[in-house]
Protein backbone atom coordinates (compact mmCIF):
# COMPACT_ATOMS: atom_id res chain seq x y z
CA UNK A 1 0.00 0.00 0.00
CA UNK A 2 1.42 3.21 -0.74
CA UNK A 3 2.25 5.43 2.05
CA UNK A 4 -0.42 7.27 3.99
CA UNK A 5 1.46 10.84 3.17
CA UNK A 6 -0.19 10.23 -0.99
CA UNK A 7 -3.30 8.45 -1.14
CA UNK A 8 -5.45 7.64 -3.91
CA UNK A 9 -8.68 7.42 -2.75
CA UNK A 10 -11.54 6.13 -5.14
CA UNK A 11 -15.32 6.69 -3.35
CA UNK A 12 -18.19 4.69 -5.14
CA UNK A 13 -21.13 6.98 -4.27
CA UNK A 14 -24.61 8.27 -4.76
CA UNK A 15 -27.07 10.89 -2.97
CA UNK A 16 -26.49 12.33 0.10
CA UNK A 17 -24.80 10.22 1.81
CA UNK A 18 -21.72 9.94 -0.15
CA UNK A 19 -21.55 13.81 -0.64
CA UNK A 20 -21.67 14.05 3.28
CA UNK A 21 -18.47 11.53 2.94
CA UNK A 22 -16.54 13.21 -0.02
CA UNK A 23 -16.71 16.36 2.05
CA UNK A 24 -14.67 14.72 4.41
CA UNK A 25 -11.82 13.17 2.56
CA UNK A 26 -11.25 16.65 0.52
CA UNK A 27 -10.67 18.21 3.97
CA UNK A 28 -7.84 16.00 4.73
CA UNK A 29 -4.29 16.60 3.71
CA UNK A 30 -2.37 14.12 1.12
CA UNK A 31 -5.50 12.67 -0.27
CA UNK A 32 -5.99 12.19 -4.40
CA UNK A 33 -9.66 11.70 -4.11
CA UNK A 34 -11.76 10.60 -7.40
CA UNK A 35 -15.61 10.09 -7.03
CA UNK A 36 -17.39 7.53 -9.32
CA UNK A 37 -20.75 8.68 -9.33
CA UNK A 38 -24.75 6.63 -9.96
CA UNK A 39 -25.95 7.97 -12.19
CA UNK A 40 -28.53 5.46 -12.64
CA UNK A 41 -31.20 8.53 -11.33
CA UNK A 42 -29.95 10.37 -14.28
CA UNK A 43 -33.68 11.80 -15.86
CA UNK A 44 -34.72 14.19 -18.55
CA UNK A 45 -36.67 17.34 -17.31
CA UNK A 46 -38.47 19.84 -19.62
CA UNK A 47 -36.24 18.29 -22.41
CA UNK A 48 -32.78 18.72 -20.61
CA UNK A 49 -30.99 15.80 -18.84
CA UNK A 50 -30.61 16.05 -15.19
CA UNK A 51 -27.58 14.00 -13.82
CA UNK A 52 -29.10 14.78 -9.88
CA UNK A 53 -26.38 11.99 -7.95
CA UNK A 54 -23.61 13.93 -9.75
CA UNK A 55 -25.09 17.22 -9.50
CA UNK A 56 -25.25 16.99 -5.88
CA UNK A 57 -21.49 15.54 -5.59
CA UNK A 58 -20.54 19.47 -7.34
CA UNK A 59 -22.54 21.19 -5.65
CA UNK A 60 -21.47 20.27 -1.88
CA UNK A 61 -17.75 19.82 -3.08
CA UNK A 62 -17.46 23.42 -4.37
CA UNK A 63 -19.95 24.95 -1.87
CA UNK A 64 -22.73 25.23 -3.84
CA UNK A 65 -25.33 23.10 -2.12
CA UNK A 66 -28.58 23.75 -0.20
CA UNK A 67 -27.69 22.41 3.28
CA UNK A 68 -30.76 22.59 4.59
CA UNK A 69 -31.95 19.62 2.18
CA UNK A 70 -29.09 18.28 0.79
CA UNK A 71 -29.62 18.77 -3.00
CA UNK A 72 -29.90 21.84 -5.21
CA UNK A 73 -28.41 25.20 -5.24
CA UNK A 74 -28.15 27.17 -2.55
CA UNK A 75 -30.26 30.53 -1.97
CA UNK A 76 -31.67 29.50 -5.72
CA UNK A 77 -34.49 30.84 -7.49
CA UNK A 78 -37.43 29.29 -9.04
CA UNK A 79 -39.17 31.59 -11.62
CA UNK A 80 -38.40 29.10 -14.53
CA UNK A 81 -40.25 26.21 -12.66
CA UNK A 82 -43.43 28.40 -11.87
CA UNK A 83 -43.54 29.71 -15.05
CA UNK A 84 -42.94 25.83 -16.60
CA UNK A 85 -45.85 25.13 -14.30
CA UNK A 86 -48.25 28.00 -15.37
CA UNK A 87 -48.03 26.80 -18.94
CA UNK A 88 -48.75 23.39 -17.82
CA UNK A 89 -46.05 21.48 -17.17
CA UNK A 90 -45.53 19.02 -14.45
CA UNK A 91 -43.65 20.61 -12.26
CA UNK A 92 -42.97 17.93 -9.15
CA UNK A 93 -38.73 17.84 -9.83
CA UNK A 94 -37.89 20.80 -8.11
CA UNK A 95 -35.14 22.41 -10.38
CA UNK A 96 -33.97 26.24 -9.62
CA UNK A 97 -32.95 28.43 -11.95
CA UNK A 98 -29.05 27.90 -10.86
CA UNK A 99 -29.74 24.31 -11.50
CA UNK A 100 -31.70 24.94 -14.87
CA UNK A 101 -28.52 26.50 -16.20
CA UNK A 102 -26.12 23.39 -15.63
CA UNK A 103 -28.64 21.16 -17.11
CA UNK A 104 -29.24 22.86 -20.24
CA UNK A 105 -25.28 23.19 -20.66
CA UNK A 106 -25.29 19.42 -19.96
CA UNK A 107 -27.99 18.68 -22.85
CA UNK A 108 -26.37 21.50 -25.30
CA UNK A 109 -23.13 19.72 -25.18
CA UNK A 110 -25.00 15.95 -25.34
CA UNK A 111 -26.53 17.35 -28.59
CA UNK A 112 -23.00 18.34 -30.20
CA UNK A 113 -22.20 14.71 -29.43
CA UNK A 114 -20.05 14.94 -26.32
CA UNK A 115 -19.94 12.29 -23.91
CA UNK A 116 -21.36 12.87 -20.53
CA UNK A 117 -18.37 12.05 -18.66
CA UNK A 118 -16.55 15.20 -20.36
CA UNK A 119 -19.40 17.14 -19.52
CA UNK A 120 -19.26 16.16 -16.09
CA UNK A 121 -15.26 16.86 -16.02
CA UNK A 122 -15.83 20.60 -17.81
CA UNK A 123 -18.38 21.10 -15.04
CA UNK A 124 -16.59 19.94 -12.08
CA UNK A 125 -13.22 21.98 -13.54
CA UNK A 126 -15.59 25.19 -13.90
CA UNK A 127 -16.67 24.80 -10.18
CA UNK A 128 -13.56 24.21 -8.33
CA UNK A 129 -13.98 20.82 -7.21
CA UNK A 130 -11.26 19.86 -5.39
CA UNK A 131 -11.24 15.69 -6.80
CA UNK A 132 -12.19 13.85 -9.47
CA UNK A 133 -15.63 13.40 -10.41
CA UNK A 134 -15.93 10.30 -13.23
CA UNK A 135 -18.39 8.16 -14.25
CA UNK A 136 -18.72 4.87 -14.49
CA UNK A 137 -20.21 4.49 -18.18
CA UNK A 138 -21.18 7.30 -20.90
CA UNK A 139 -24.44 4.76 -21.71
CA UNK A 140 -28.16 5.36 -20.06
CA UNK A 141 -28.46 3.09 -17.47
CA UNK A 142 -31.57 4.54 -15.75
CA UNK A 143 -32.97 2.70 -12.65
CA UNK A 144 -36.28 1.41 -13.13
CA UNK A 145 -38.60 0.64 -9.98
CA UNK A 146 -41.63 -2.07 -10.09
CA UNK A 147 -44.48 -1.07 -8.15
CA UNK A 148 -48.16 -2.38 -8.37
CA UNK A 149 -49.12 -0.20 -11.00
CA UNK A 150 -46.10 -1.06 -13.24
CA UNK A 151 -42.66 -0.05 -13.70
CA UNK A 152 -41.80 3.60 -12.87
CA UNK A 153 -38.20 5.35 -13.41
CA UNK A 154 -36.41 6.15 -9.75
CA UNK A 155 -37.09 9.51 -10.03
CA UNK A 156 -40.91 9.03 -10.75
CA UNK A 157 -40.75 6.75 -7.49
CA UNK A 158 -38.52 8.98 -5.40
CA UNK A 159 -39.78 12.61 -6.19
CA UNK A 160 -42.86 12.01 -7.34
CA UNK A 161 -44.55 9.15 -4.83
CA UNK A 162 -42.04 9.96 -2.19
CA UNK A 163 -40.85 6.45 -1.86
CA UNK A 164 -44.28 5.56 -0.94
CA UNK A 165 -45.13 2.55 -3.24
CA UNK A 166 -44.50 -0.91 -2.18
CA UNK A 167 -41.18 -2.10 -4.42
CA UNK A 168 -41.68 -5.43 -6.05
CA UNK A 169 -38.76 -5.38 -8.31
CA UNK A 170 -35.70 -3.14 -9.56
CA UNK A 171 -33.84 -3.41 -12.76
CA UNK A 172 -31.10 -1.48 -14.00
CA UNK A 173 -32.03 -0.79 -17.82
CA UNK A 174 -29.39 -2.25 -20.58
CA UNK A 175 -26.89 -2.06 -17.64
CA UNK A 176 -25.84 -5.82 -19.29
CA UNK A 177 -24.95 -3.70 -22.86
CA UNK A 178 -23.33 -0.85 -20.76
CA UNK A 179 -19.43 0.18 -21.95
CA UNK A 180 -17.51 0.96 -18.86
CA UNK A 181 -15.44 4.64 -18.70
CA UNK A 182 -12.11 3.69 -19.23
CA UNK A 183 -11.10 6.46 -16.90
CA UNK A 184 -13.35 4.52 -14.00
CA UNK A 185 -11.39 1.92 -14.86
CA UNK A 186 -8.24 3.36 -14.41
CA UNK A 187 -8.98 5.01 -10.96
CA UNK A 188 -10.00 1.49 -9.80
CA UNK A 189 -6.41 -0.02 -10.94
CA UNK A 190 -4.48 2.47 -9.56
CA UNK A 191 -6.43 3.03 -6.12
CA UNK A 192 -4.35 3.01 -3.16
CA UNK A 193 -8.14 2.30 -1.19
CA UNK A 194 -11.28 1.92 -2.55
CA UNK A 195 -14.80 3.02 -0.15
CA UNK A 196 -18.02 2.34 -0.48
CA UNK A 197 -20.02 5.18 0.69
CA UNK A 198 -23.00 4.60 3.21
CA UNK A 199 -25.50 5.41 -0.37
CA UNK A 200 -28.35 3.64 -0.56
CA UNK A 201 -26.87 0.39 -1.98
CA UNK A 202 -29.70 -1.02 -4.12
CA UNK A 203 -29.99 2.44 -5.78
CA UNK A 204 -26.99 3.86 -5.87
CA UNK A 205 -23.77 1.23 -5.63
CA UNK A 206 -25.40 -1.73 -6.91
CA UNK A 207 -26.38 0.16 -9.98
CA UNK A 208 -22.47 0.99 -10.53
CA UNK A 209 -21.17 -2.24 -9.48
CA UNK A 210 -23.77 -3.98 -11.84
CA UNK A 211 -22.02 -1.99 -14.69
CA UNK A 212 -19.80 -4.77 -16.96
CA UNK A 213 -15.86 -4.50 -15.72
CA UNK A 214 -16.22 -2.40 -12.47
CA UNK A 215 -17.12 -4.92 -10.60
CA UNK A 216 -14.39 -7.31 -11.72
CA UNK A 217 -11.59 -4.31 -11.81
CA UNK A 218 -12.18 -4.12 -8.01
CA UNK A 219 -11.90 -7.50 -7.33
CA UNK A 220 -8.89 -7.76 -9.04
CA UNK A 221 -6.74 -5.29 -6.91
CA UNK A 222 -5.98 -7.54 -4.36
CA UNK A 223 -3.42 -6.13 -2.73
CA UNK A 224 -5.91 -2.56 -1.50
CA UNK A 225 -8.35 -2.69 0.90
CA UNK A 226 -11.69 -2.56 0.02
CA UNK A 227 -13.94 -0.64 2.58
CA UNK A 228 -18.03 0.07 2.79
CA UNK A 229 -19.34 2.26 5.37
CA UNK A 230 -22.53 0.61 6.30
CA UNK A 231 -26.46 3.58 5.31
CA UNK A 232 -28.12 2.34 8.17
CA UNK A 233 -28.36 2.79 11.99
CA UNK A 234 -30.40 0.33 14.49
CA UNK A 235 -31.48 -1.23 11.08
CA UNK A 236 -32.84 2.53 9.66
CA UNK A 237 -31.65 4.29 7.01
CA UNK A 238 -29.81 7.79 7.82
CA UNK A 239 -31.21 9.27 5.16
CA UNK A 240 -33.77 7.70 2.45
CA UNK A 241 -35.38 4.79 2.10
CA UNK A 242 -32.96 2.14 2.05
CA UNK A 243 -34.36 0.51 5.23
CA UNK A 244 -37.86 0.55 3.34
CA UNK A 245 -36.55 -0.86 0.13
CA UNK A 246 -34.25 -3.81 1.67
CA UNK A 247 -37.08 -5.05 3.22
CA UNK A 248 -39.34 -4.97 0.85
CA UNK A 249 -36.94 -6.73 -2.05
CA UNK A 250 -36.89 -9.36 0.88
CA UNK A 251 -33.75 -8.81 2.60
CA UNK A 252 -33.58 -7.86 6.44
CA UNK A 253 -32.36 -4.29 6.43
CA UNK A 254 -29.39 -5.11 8.67
CA UNK A 255 -25.40 -4.77 8.53
CA UNK A 256 -25.30 -8.56 7.77
CA UNK A 257 -27.43 -7.93 4.60
CA UNK A 258 -24.79 -5.02 3.43
CA UNK A 259 -21.59 -7.43 4.56
CA UNK A 260 -23.53 -9.71 2.23
CA UNK A 261 -24.12 -7.71 -0.70
CA UNK A 262 -20.56 -6.67 -1.20
CA UNK A 263 -18.77 -9.57 -0.04
CA UNK A 264 -17.22 -10.83 -3.37
CA UNK A 265 -14.61 -8.05 -2.84
CA UNK A 266 -14.96 -6.48 0.89
CA UNK A 267 -12.22 -6.36 3.28
CA UNK A 268 -13.85 -3.70 6.17
CA UNK A 269 -17.06 -2.94 6.70
CA UNK A 270 -17.34 0.45 8.88
CA UNK A 271 -21.03 0.51 11.48
CA UNK A 272 -22.29 2.56 14.03
CA UNK A 273 -20.84 1.80 17.32
CA UNK A 274 -24.54 1.57 18.95
CA UNK A 275 -24.93 -1.84 15.91
CA UNK A 276 -21.47 -3.39 16.69
CA UNK A 277 -23.59 -6.33 19.35
CA UNK A 278 -26.12 -6.64 16.60
CA UNK A 279 -24.05 -7.82 13.95
CA UNK A 280 -24.04 -11.56 12.78
CA UNK A 281 -21.70 -12.34 10.07
CA UNK A 282 -21.75 -15.80 8.29
CA UNK A 283 -19.40 -18.70 9.33
CA UNK A 284 -16.67 -17.89 7.72
CA UNK A 285 -16.83 -14.77 6.80
CA UNK A 286 -13.57 -12.42 6.09
CA UNK A 287 -14.64 -9.25 6.36
CA UNK A 288 -13.79 -7.48 9.43
CA UNK A 289 -15.60 -4.84 11.43
CA UNK A 290 -15.06 -1.38 12.26
CA UNK A 291 -16.99 0.93 14.33
CA UNK A 292 -17.52 4.35 15.39
CA UNK A 293 -20.25 7.26 15.19
CA UNK A 294 -20.90 7.36 11.53
CA UNK A 295 -24.16 9.97 11.71
CA UNK A 296 -21.66 12.83 10.20
CA UNK A 297 -24.36 15.85 9.84
CA UNK A 298 -21.09 18.45 10.70
CA UNK A 299 -18.42 19.21 8.91
CA UNK A 300 -16.48 17.98 12.17
CA UNK A 301 -17.69 14.95 11.69
CA UNK A 302 -17.80 14.33 8.37
CA UNK A 303 -14.10 14.96 8.67
CA UNK A 304 -13.11 13.11 11.98
CA UNK A 305 -14.92 9.92 9.74
CA UNK A 306 -13.20 10.80 6.83
CA UNK A 307 -9.65 10.40 9.46
CA UNK A 308 -11.49 7.31 10.86
CA UNK A 309 -11.72 5.60 7.00
CA UNK A 310 -7.96 6.76 6.14
CA UNK A 311 -6.62 5.76 9.37
CA UNK A 312 -8.84 2.22 9.19
CA UNK A 313 -7.04 1.87 5.08
CA UNK A 314 -3.91 2.41 6.69
CA UNK A 315 -4.57 -0.58 9.45
CA UNK A 316 -5.61 -3.07 7.62
CA UNK A 317 -2.98 -1.89 4.28
CA UNK A 318 -0.38 -2.66 6.60
CA UNK A 319 -1.38 -6.30 6.77
CA UNK A 320 -1.33 -6.78 2.90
Amino acid sequence: MTPLSSLNVVLLAGGVGGARLAEGLINLPNISLSVICNIGDDEEFHGLHVSPDVDTMIYTLSNNINRSQGWGVKNDKYRALAILEKLGNEAWMSLGDSDFGLHIYRSNRLKLGHSLSEITYDIARAFNVPASIILPTNNLVPTMVRIDEGWISFQHYFVKRRCEPKVLDLNYKNVSKAQPNPNAILALETADVIVLAPSNPFLSLLPILSIPGIKSTIILNKKIPKIAVSPLIAGRAVKGPADKLMAELGFIPDNSTISRLYRDFLNVLIIDHKDTSKLVLEEGEKIEIRSTDILIDSIEKKINFASFVIETAKEFGSKT
